[in-house]
Parts: C-alpha cells; sequence; structure tokens
C-alpha cells in the first residue's frame, strides 16, 4: 500500500526533465507535456510578434522578405566558366547571365572618363612620386613591407568593388530569387555555335509542323499514342506492324520515309509493363535525336474536373530553360507547335523546367471577375499588379500529363541509338547542379 501511494503521490515527470524513463506510460506523459510546452512557446512567440507588427507593419513587411524556404533551386549551383565556352552542351552555364556580363563589359569599356576617374589617377601618381622620393639606402622591416603590400591589396579591391556598382550578382545570388522557377524562357539568346551546329532548330522560318507518332515494335500503346496526336497539331499516328512475317522498319527508315513526305519530326511512344516509359524525338531531315524517359503518365479522363479539347492550335509556354543545352531543348519543342495559335481556343500547352524535369501540362483558360474573397493577382515584388485589379484567371487541366527527362541527344539518326551522341546524361552526385 505505502509503495502505491508513493507513486501516486509521486505523479508523471516535469515538462522539462531531460532523462528517459524506464516506463513506457511515463514515456509517452512526459513527451505529450514536452510537445505542449513547446507548442505553447511558440504560440506566445507568434502572439508577441504579431502585436509588435500591428505596432510596426515595417516589420511584418522585412520578415515576410527574409521568410523564403531554402530549396534546391535557391541552393542551385553554375559551372564558373569564361563566356567564351556559354555554347557548351555539357556545361551548366546561365546564357542570359554571361550575356549580360557581356553588355556591362562592353559598357564599362565605352565609358568616358569621368572627372572623379581623372583625380584618383592624378592621386596615384602623386603617391607614386612620394615613395619614389625616399631614401633607397635605408633599410625596412621585411614585415613591415608585407603589411604595406596588405594594405595596398586592400585598397586596390575597394576601389575595384566601388567601381562595379552596377555588376551582375554572382550565378548563386542570382539563383536565390523566389520567382525563377516561373521565368519564361528567352528564345532570342542563341549561343552562335549551337545556331551554327543545329541551323534547322534555331532558324525563325521554320515550316508548319507536320508530325508522325508512332510507337516501339510489339507496342500495346495504341491508345496513349492517340492522345499523342490530340495533344500535338498536324500530326498522325501510324502503327508499326507486328506480324512475325511482316518487316519490321528502324526509326531510320521510318525517319527517311517520312521527311521524303515532307513531315518535320518523328516521335517514337516506348513501352515498359503496358505503360509509357520513354518517348524519342527525331528532328528531320538530318536530325538531331532526343531520347526522353516518360513518368507520371495520367490522361485526360482520370484528371479531376478535367475539360475536353478543341481541334483548336494551342499557345506554347516554355519555362525556365536556361542553359545551352536547355535552350536546344526548348527550340525542338518550339518546331513542335505552330507559330501562330487560335487563341479562339484558348488552350495552352505548358512546358516547365525544373531540376531537369520537364512537366507538360495542357489548360483552358478563362479571365472572369474577382470574387470578394479571392486575392488579388501579385506579380513578383509580392505587390498587387496595376490594371488587373478586379480580374482572374481560371485553368482547366485537359491533360494528357506527363513529366520527361532528357536522357540523351544523338549525333544524326541512326539505325541503332547510342553510337554517336552530342550529349548524355551522367550520373551526376551534386543535387544542387542541374543541366536544364
Amino acid at each position: 500500500m505505502a509503495s502505491t501511494k508513493k507513486s501516486k503521490a509521486k505523479g508523471a515527470p516535469p515538462a522539462g526533465l531531460a532523462f528517459k524513463p524506464a516506463n513506457k506510460m511515463r514515456r509517452q506523459l512526459l513527451h505529450m507535456r514536452r510537445k505542449r510546452a513547446e507548442e505553447a512557446a511558440r504560440l506566445k512567440e507568434r502572439l508577441a510578434r504579431k502585436k509588435e507588427e500591428a505596432k510596426n507593419p515595417k516589420l511584418k513587411e522585412e520578415r515576410l522578405r527574409k521568410n523564403i524556404p531554402l530549396t534546391l533551386e535557391r541552393k542551385r549551383v553554375w559551372d564558373e566558366v569564361d563566356s567564351d565556352v556559354e555554347d557548351g552542351l555539357g556545361l551548366s552555364v546561365d546564357v542570359e547571365r554571361i550575356k549580360r556580363q557581356k553588355q556591362e563589359e562592353e559598357a564599362e569599356l565605352n565609358k568616358p572618363i569621368s572627372e572623379q576617374d581623372e583625380s584618383d589617377a592624378q592621386e596615384e601618381e602623386e603617391e607614386d612620386d612620394q615613395d619614389d622620393e625616399v631614401d633607397s639606402m635605408i633599410m625596412t622591416d621585411p614585415e613591415d613591407d608585407d603589411e604595406d603590400k596588405e594594405d595596398s591589396k586592400a585598397k586596390k579591391q575597394k576601389k575595384e568593388a566601388g567601381s562595379r556598382k552596377s555588376s551582375l550578382p554572382t550565378p548563386t545570388e542570382r539563383a536565390t530569387s523566389p520567382t525563377l522557377s516561373t521565368k519564361s524562357t528567352n528564345l532570342n539568346l542563341v549561343p552562335e555555335a549551337l545556331a551554327a551546329k543545329f541551323p534547322t532548330l534555331f532558324t525563325n522560318d521554320f515550316p508548319m509542323p507536320k508530325i508522325l507518332i508512332t510507337t516501339s515494335i510489339n507496342s500495346t500503346l495504341h491508345h496513349e499514342a492517340q492522345l499523342l496526336t490530340d495533344l500535338f497539331p498536324n500530326s498522325v499516328y501510324i502503327r508499326r506492324t507486328a506480324h512475325r512475317y511482316a518487316y519490321k522498319f528502324s526509326v531510320k527508315e521510318i525517319a527517311s520515309f517520312a521527311a521524303n513526305r515532307n513531315y518535320t519530326a518523328v516521335l517514337v511512344l516506348e513501352e515498359d509493363q503496358k505503360r509509357p516509359s520513354g518517348l524519342t524525338i527525331v528532328h528531320l531531315p538530318q536530325g538531331p535525336t532526343f531520347h526522353f524517359s516518360i513518368s507520371n503518365w495520367v490522361e485526360g479522363k482520370k484528371l479531376p474536373g478535367h475539360g475536353r479539347a478543341t481541334d483548336h492550335w494551342p499557345e506554347l509556354i516554355l519555362n525556365n530553360f536556361r542553359t545551352p543545352l536547355g535552350l536546344l531543348t526548348a527550340h525542338l519543342f518550339r518546331t513542335l507547335f505552330p507559330p501562330q495559335p487560335d487563341f479562339e481556343g484558348r488552350q495552352v500547352v505548358t512546358l516547365h523546367c525544373q531540376r531537369d524535369y520537364i512537366f507538360l501540362r495542357r489548360h483552358r483558360y478563362v479571365f472572369r471577375e474577382k470574387r470578394e474573397t479571392e486575392k488579388p493577382v501579385v506579380g513578383a515584388d509580392g505587390k498587387e499588379m496595376k490594371g488587373v485589379e478586379n480580374i482572374k484567371a481560371g485553368l482547366q487541366e485537359l491533360g494528357p500529363r506527363f513529366t520527361l527527362k532528357l536522357r540523351r541527344i544523338d549525333k544524326g539518326i541512326q539505325r541503332s541509338s547510342g553510337q554517336e551522341w552530342e550529349w548524355k546524361g551522367s550520373l551526376e552526385k551534386t543535387r544542387t547542379k542541374f543541366q536544364l
């Protein structure tokens, strides 16, 4: 009886106790008390911060400005290379940043000399003359010489930093912007070497797309291939025969057949366990050949609240293709869609590149009036956009949706894939370096 009374009187340990009881029930009770104490402390901190921000609204703006989640996109690293090698397919460099850097360097070279720069030059000349007047026979301490050298280096660095007020930030600093994941691709940024190597992809006068869609041999993905004809305008699906006595044409022979009939591209849908696993895009008439892997395939009728697509040519949105390889891929998809969309259909196909994955979505949009309970449209700076205060855009997904990942780019059109390649995806061990 005495032991039971002692245990009842003792009760559960306090919430701040820093040891692990042997009893399971006491451990659970201790964990619950610690959790409640932490939640109470966080709530008290939030309420105190709310009172301070109510008195001074600038504190809230400063907190929201700094409160940006640290994602892989914000930690993205780039290859530190000179602007002369911006056309390398295997390099992770920002083409737009390099072009801006070139323009700033040219502007600095052509900048006229101001009065301040002339006064600085005169001061440097006077300092040099004073140093020459010092008697060379006086012995100085070598440590003092080292300190003077360090001081002079520090002064030079300060002057260089002051003269580069308008210089661009480092690639890592540019990648910390919270709006880079929704940045539209600038197709006018064309590296000269890439344009010379792939002239049919980087031309502005490309022909109206005419696409031949087929599957791998003995494939069962006839319904999925038919869905692709609905996604890509002016396309036709032709089955590859699987008869035991029939001649099985290779992709090179199919590409030659299509090029003679004015087709601009051949799409081969690959299969694994009766599911789409890959997509090969052959740019006609001379290549190159792009190999993509497919994941997360969902057809339109399985999407909640989906709509039915019409025969109107869709608009094309290309997001976040920034490297030379990314620009090459973006120009490939640009040639698969007509340059003049039908705006009456209000259909849009989005290819969003993020972490080297290309997310393909198709929507129908509509502009409507903003409801009272809805928030206004804000810009990249988080402020309300002027001119669209009472307008909202509604989206309805049409499908299909899937995710692509570029695996390899072959030279030309080959009989067996992988013989000669322009670029091949390697096992990149750095998670913060992306190729597109």
